[in-house]
């Protein structure tokens, strides 16, 4: 059977013989959902837990409005459409309005990517600008969490009275799900602020974190949130092929659940069958690996102990332009980064987190081989996986290692699928 991905030539398929494919799984496309606008409209008219925006913002003098940036699909140009309008109904002016990309600690947004995302519109009429994790005289403190997280956060929710997070819910690694607060933590946290909540998501086994929408790392987000005062969230879901089947408008952690509970559906793929050899592409996480290996996170999940899995995922800018880390210490197994963060030679959390999740997959549990004309050769092998120029060379080394009776399964999306594996173990 042949096997199509949504990459360039070279990368753009693979085939696999009938006898050895058990499946190719995908997340849902919801044809018959309403039109993005109209759902769009009426989660505004009707907000989850929360007063209509446009009341809350007749008590506001300033308003911020949080957003996520470039490694998100969501539909923020159509989004903010509406949550202006009610913000104009409730008697804000444009002056009174501020527009922050909650980046998290990614690369800063090029001025192409923030006019895709924003519109000339409004580049034009608001002050629209990035958060900088690096900056610390953009930050401020906010006490310690519960569990002794250092916060400190962008210091413009100090000065607004309304802040509203615009974002997407899907199955999410770090926090069980992506939106809600987590636009707060670690989207406009410092450095420590991330790597701390990163890190402890780490030591969780993954199929009690993705997906889950009640975690630890999940209430230590909103308990962030909280503290900074975020007041409302203006949520999408979106289907496998990108488009808006679901719009969450209200309450912080209620919107968030129910958007949670229609993400587990759209994005949830059941796995009958362990394979022994597992072909994921990372769509739509693709940049860079640091996105990419989202895809890697949901193989956890499906791997078979001894198993090859194979990512595809072009990383046109390579493994990470923010933690260059990454390729300096590369994936071992996860107990010895971790001996290595406890005797203090690995100092960034942040990136160590980011090995340990990875080092799992490709050194505890199996073998990784990566297709990436993005990294290269030399870069994945430095990093600790086999290197398949082709899709199709990666499946022949795979063979070679699993046998050429080896099962095969296809997951297509892999940056956002959740695996749901029949009968568990």
């Amino acid at each position: 059977m042949r096997i199509d991905f949504p990459y360039y030539q070279g990368m753009s398929c693979l085939d696999i013989p009938d006898a050895n494919l058990i499946g190719v799984v995908s997340p849902l496309s919801h044809a018959e959902a309403l039109p993005p606008d109209t759902l769009i409209k009426s989660a505004f008219e009707r907000p989850i837990k929360c007063r209509p925006i446009s009341a809350l913002a007749r008590k506001a003098k300033k308003v911020l409005i949080l957003t996520d940036d470039y490694t998100r699909k969501t539909p923020v140009r159509e989004i903010l459409f509406h949550l202006l309008r009610e913000l104009c109904v409730g008697g804000i002016e444009a002056d009174d309005i501020s527009i922050l990309v909650a980046s998290g600690t990614h690369r800063q947004m090029t001025d192409a990517e923030m006019l895709s995302k924003f519109g000339k519109e409004v580049l034009s009429k608001y002050r629209v600008s990035s958060h900088n994790w690096r900056d610390e005289e953009s930050l401020v403190d906010f006490g310690v969490t519960q569990s002794g997280v250092p916060v400190r956060l962008n210091r413009a929710v100090r000065s607004a009275d309304l802040i509203i997070g615009i974002g997407q819910i899907a199955p999410h690694r770090i926090a069980g799900f992506s939106g809600g607060g987590k636009i707060i933590q670690p989207g406009i946290s410092g450095p420590e602020s991330a790597a701390e909540i990163h890190w402890h998501s780490a030591m969780i086994d993954g199929g009690q974190i993705l997906g889950v929408a009640e975690n630890p790392i999940r209430h230590e987000i909103e308990e962030v949130a909280a503290r900074a005062g975020i007041t409302a969230i203006a949520n999408a879901v979106c289907d496998g092929s990108g488009k808006v089947v679901g719009m969450f408008v209200g309450d912080p952690v209620q919107a968030h659940r129910a958007g949670a509970r229609l993400a587990r559906e759209v994005y949830g793929v059941r796995i009958k069958e362990r394979p022994d050899i597992l072909v994921i592409d990372s769509y739509p996480m693709d940049g860079e690996l640091w996105q990419a290996a989202k895809a890697l996170y949901a193989a956890e999940l499906i791997m078979k102990q001894g198993g090859v899995t194979i990512l595809i995922t072009p990383c046109q800018e390579g493994v990470s332009r923010s933690h260059p880390l990454i390729l300096v210490e590369g994936y071992r197994k996860a107990a010895e980064t971790i001996r290595l963060v406890e005797e203090g030679r690995i100092s960034d959390k942040m990136v160590a987190s980011h090995l340990v999740r990875v080092g799992r997959v490709i050194r505890d549990k199996g073998t990784g081989i990566l297709v990436s004309q993005g990294i290269g050769s030399e870069k994945a092998e430095k990093l600790g996986f086999r290197y398949g120029r082709t899709p199709q060379e990666a499946l022949n080394i795979a063979f070679e290692i699993a046998g050429r009776a080896a099962s095969v399964l296809v997951v297509r999306q892999g940056g956002t699928v959740l695996p749901i594996v029949e009968g568990g173990d």
